[in-house]
């Protein structure tokens, strides 16, 4: 064990016998006095009070062991070695300052009483005197190494705060753009959490420190990734074991669900072993890269096209109307029965819900109704009224300039043929996403991705399960649920090549799954797709698409689970990328 400003090799201590077992122990005893821990986001200083606690509990054990021969030990004066004054922490909140340096002073009252019962005498100690090294101010604008040298310095851990990229305050966003400077990658994408992350790796530099961060999970998904870890990569930054995404509960009255990863990172070389954690699951890697997947470091970047000779895929018409073109069917059909020629001009909606529970609103579409016709229909002219005047309320000149054409979208995406519908927020409990075809006739919200001019080919592929492993691990995510995006997921996955022969095969299983829904008329596709109620026949299909696309790629599909599947994708995304 090393810590800063000594060192003590303990392997090679003989361990024969009860004395050399005292040696060892002392030396830890003596290791742990030099251990330096620092949360840059302390909080009320629950990390900081629980790691003294932790470190206070192993002398204690340490101390009741050497108790029977504590005068040869020769630490019967002073057998505590842990003190508060190892615990460095930054909170901006004063308050939360108090209660941290409160809940220290308590620790360390317990933790003595308990050692007083292990001695069997009175030590000297006066509560609410120790030192505490908590410091009220903001964390970002604060030189850490002032507050502890780098050189003294073991540890930093901490839960910095959780504020997205568009919801930070004029003051966080300066933070952050005096933390990574102008010149980083789309440094107004980056989260706010993302500063600790790169005030800790440059305390690290030259230091063997080690850092692990709680954080929300947008740091290891979608776009995130590479704006955040591709640098830091770069500067010598590695990953030592992560915690993947797991959902933390606030303690609070009104429960706050909170979605988080923990990422161990460091600059030092180390030969221990990378593990990741995943629910139950322990995986021992050889490497973890920024998705937290044992694959090589791979940066899946936003692209504007597809990497591979496939259909571009957009998003659904966006109206910006105020809800006002927008019916559920009692609504619309009251509407026609106070405006019958409006009955030829309400088109079928669908969003991601309204798709994946197969409830479709309706939509008056009017963008292609002669003048003549529209004057002559008084309540479809109260709508559009009603239109321009929300969009000439707008704060946005783009938005005030759409009212000069009301009955046109800001968005509109409406293909001639048939194409795919892709939702573009989906649970994740679900294995597959589901998808399906929908005809020219049927409009669709900016709430889900089209792919115009597809075939069943392109909907055997996606819905495969090697499509599936690729958005997990590549799409951001509304808390816990996936969120399929163009420029990450869509555009950057690596197709294969398949033969004749493979391409057949998949469009055949990719009809044998859209066959086995059609024997639900009655059932949502969220009812098809629970994994507790997904019928036999669509399971049975959608297994024999998901060899069907393996074989297309050339993985052994008995050997492969979703890891292997992934780190595969990865090896040939970055073949493409280098083509």
């Amino acid at each position: 064990m090393q810590a800063h400003g000594e060192t003590r090799i303990v392997a090679g201590v003989s361990l024969r016998g009860f004395r050399g077992f005292q040696i060892f122990l002392w030396e830890l005893c003596v290791c742990i006095k030099y251990l330096s821990l620092g949360d840059p986001a302390a909080g009320s200083g629950n990390f900081l009070t629980e790691s003294y606690l932790c470190l206070r509990t192993l002398e204690n054990e340490v101390i009741a062991i050497l108790q029977a021969d504590q005068i040869s030990m020769g630490f019967a004066l002073e057998p505590i070695k842990v003190s508060l004054a190892q615990f460095y922490g930054i909170e901006i909140n004063d308050y939360a300052v108090a209660v941290a340096k409160t809940a220290l002073w308590i620790a360390e009252s317990q933790m003595m009483q308990r050692t007083e019962e292990i001695v069997h005498m009175p030590l000297d100690f006066l509560p609410l005197k120790s030192y505490v090294n908590v410091v009220e101010g903001n964390a970002l604008q604060l030189d850490w190494n002032e507050i502890v040298p780098k050189d003294e310095l073991n540890y930093i851990m901490g839960n910095p705060p959780f504020v997205g990229a568009r919801l930070m305050s004029e003051s966080q966003k300066n933070d952050v753009l005096n933390i990574f400077g102008y010149q980083w990658t789309n440094v107004g994408n980056l989260d706010y959490v993302s500063c600790w992350y790169k005030k800790s790796s440059d305390m690290m530099k030259e230091t063997t420190i080690r850092t692990a961060l709680v954080s929300t999970n947008s740091v290891s998904q979608g776009e995130s990734v590479a704006n955040l870890w591709k640098p830091l990569f770069h500067s010598g930054v590695h990953i030592d074991f992560a915690y993947r995404i797991f959902r933390w509960d606030s303690e609070a009255h009104i429960k706050a669900h909170v979605h988080c990863v923990i990422i161990g990172f460091s600059i030092a070389p180390s030969d221990r072993a990378k593990v990741i954690f995943s629910g139950e699951q322990t995986i021992v890697a050889n490497h973890i890269n920024a998705y937290l997947t044992d694959a090589a470091d791979v940066f899946v970047e936003s692209r504007s096209k597809p990497i591979c000779n496939v259909p571009e895929i957009g998003i659904g018409n966006k109206p910006i109307d105020g809800g006002f073109y927008l019916f559920k069917r009692e609504a619309m059909e009251a509407f026609i029965q106070l405006e019958p020629a409006s009955k030829h001009y309400f088109r079928l909606w669908y969003g991601s819900d309204e798709f994946i529970n197969r409830r479709p609103r309706y939509c008056l579409w009017l963008g292609d109704c002669p003048p003549s016709e529209l004057r002559k229909m008084p309540e479809c002219m109260k709508r559009m009224q009603a239109v321009k005047d929300y969009r000439l309320a707008s704060t946005s000149a783009g938005t005030r300039k759409l009212s000069e054409r009301p009955t046109r979208f800001h968005v509109e995406n409406m293909p001639n043929g048939n194409y795919i519908i892709i939702p573009e927020v989906s649970s994740e409990k679900r294995r597959y996403v589901p998808m399906g075809f929908m005809t020219p006739d049927i409009l669709c919200s900016n709430l889900v991705k089209l792919i115009p001019d597809a075939t069943l080919y392109h909907v055997g592929i996606l819905e495969s399960n090697v499509h599936m492993a690729w958005m997990r691990t590549v799409c951001g995510r509304l808390e816990m649920r996936y969120r399929y995006s163009k420029d990450i997921v869509y555009n950057n996955f690596p197709w294969p090549d398949p033969t004749d022969a493979q391409r057949a095969k998949i469009e055949q299983t990719a009809q044998a799954i859209l066959d086995a829904r059609a024997l639900y008329p009655q059932s949502s596709l969220a009812d098809l797709y629970d994994e507790l109620t997904m019928p036999p026949e669509l399971r049975k299909a959608h297994q024999a698409n998901d060899r069907a696309v393996m074989q297309a790629y050339g993985m052994p599909i008995k050997e492969t689970d979703e890891a292997a599947c992934v780190a595969w994708l990865m090896r040939l995304y970055q073949e493409k990328v280098e083509q």
